[in-house]
């Protein structure tokens, strides 16, 4: 009964990321038919997201489009997501030791510098060549969706890996986000949130635990960030850089403490007065007591964004009326360097350094992991949906003909991507555990 908590997040995290993957296109495919149909409604459905919301705090007002506060407002809370899972895998998760690293990292640098290239190639003098971040992320509900798709067939270990793969690949997106699409910047208000970080990690030094101590000066630190000319997403992973992850003991004091309650524990069931109620409480402070902010903080969100927020993000954002200048597009350098590097410029990246890590004796595979699985797994890489979408924004702005014409290339890419690994995993002949489940 208290184990079950604490392994609760780790349990669930691929079903959940696979069922959120799949609420998400039925978002996309939603927004898309309601832009593009005959009815009524495609007339007023695009406008709604154009629509002003205004807040007003004393003398400072914040006025922007709903779309603008879904992508710079909701989509923090998403980046803190990321920021935590970031966190957690390097400092106790699959990044922690460099062997462990050492191929997730290496699949994921080829993954994002080959399909960049590609992009340059493609638009090397055009007004799109600033989009080479499109293509660069893998996004990983989409992903763990499709691998979801194939049940037992997919060893436990590639799944380990895809999402190690995707979080160095969110990581490299947010240096991206923060060294390329940042606007002009604003000394007082950057300084001002350099302040309110280093106050958050104080915070850590001193070992406060308490959500309520961080949540509120995140809030502000948003806000400064936002004002500076930084994208605001960012304050989102700078918040989680300073969220407590660690226990306050060690494991050998945690599983001491854990005996010790659990003997009071059977010892009060035993007793004719029992108090359930009191049972429950001890359990919950238990669980409480051996688990970090930030696990606690991430557990308590990922339903909410995965189900929420992504969701919403894709609706807003995918919400173009195909037109064929739009598809027309998909021809020019911008949409083939997309495609190309979605395409062909992920697999082949990932697979090259992948194998270059193996051959070098710097990583190896994961159990049960063939070359074909990570072949396979290198196109699912090439699902970039919700970070291609976010990048082309900042590259491309939120309203022209070439962005309209990323998207549907990252629309058409990611479904490709999609159907193609499914495939050449669904091929992979299944082990002899696998055919006797």
């Amino acid at each position: 009964m208290f184990i079950r908590p604490l392994i609760r997040p780790f349990a669930e995290f691929f079903r959940r990321e696979a069922a959120s993957g799949i609420v998400l296109m039925l978002s996309a495919g939603l927004a898309l038919l309601l832009a593009n149909t005959t009815w009524g409604v495609a007339r007023y459905f695009p406008a709604i997201w154009d629509l002003h919301l205004r807040l007003a705090v004393g003398s400072h007002v914040l006025d922007h489009t709903l779309v603008e506060w879904i992508n710079d407002g909701l989509m923090t809370v998403f980046f803190l997501i990321v920021g935590l899972e970031i966190k957690r895998e390097v400092l106790d998760g699959e990044l922690a030791s460099v062997r462990q690293a050492a191929l997730p990292v290496a699949g994921a640098l080829g993954g994002m510098l080959v399909p960049a290239l590609l992009f340059a190639a493609f638009n090397r003098g055009t007004p799109t060549a600033g989009g080479w971040g499109i293509p660069m992320a893998t996004d990983i509900a989409f992903a763990l969706a499709v691998l979801q798709l194939l049940g037992p067939r997919v060893p436990l270990g590639l799944k380990v890996f895809l999402t190690a793969l995707a979080i160095v690949d969110d990581l490299g997106a947010v240096l991206v986000i923060a060294g390329f699409y940042t606007q002009q910047l604003h000394g007082s208000y950057l300084a001002l949130a350099l302040g309110t970080w280093t106050l958050l990690l104080g915070l850590n030094a001193r070992r406060v635990r308490s959500l309520w101590a961080y949540l509120p000066l995140g809030l502000v630190l948003w806000y400064f960030v936002l004002e500076s000319g930084v994208h605001a997403t960012l304050a989102g992973v700078l918040l989680a850089g300073a969220i407590p992850l660690r226990i306050p003991f060690s494991r050998t004091e945690l599983l001491r403490r854990v005996d010790e309650r659990l003997a009071l524990l059977r010892a009060q069931t035993q007793a004719p007065a029992a108090d359930p109620r009191v049972i429950s409480e001890e359990l919950e402070e238990l669980y409480l007591r051996s688990s970090s902010p930030a696990q606690r903080l991430e557990q308590q969100l990922h339903a909410v964004v995965s189900f929420g927020i992504i969701p919403l993000f894709a609706f807003a954002n995918t919400s173009l009326v195909i037109a064929p200048a739009a598809v027309r597009g998909l021809l020019s350098p911008l949409g083939l360097g997309i495609l190309a590097g979605l395409l062909l410029g992920k697999p082949l990246g990932v697979g090259a350094l992948s194998w270059l890590a193996v051959r070098l004796g710097w990583a190896a595979l994961p159990p049960g992991v063939r070359w074909r699985h990570l072949w396979g797994a290198g196109v699912l890489a090439g699902i970039g949906f919700t970070m291609a979408i976010f990048v082309a924004l900042l590259a491309l702005g939120e309203q022209s003909v070439d962005t309209d014409t990323a998207k549907l290339a990252v629309l058409v890419a990611s479904g490709m991507a999609g159907l193609l690994g499914y495939g050449l995993l669904r091929t992979v002949p299944a082990s002899p555990e696998e055919q006797a489940s």
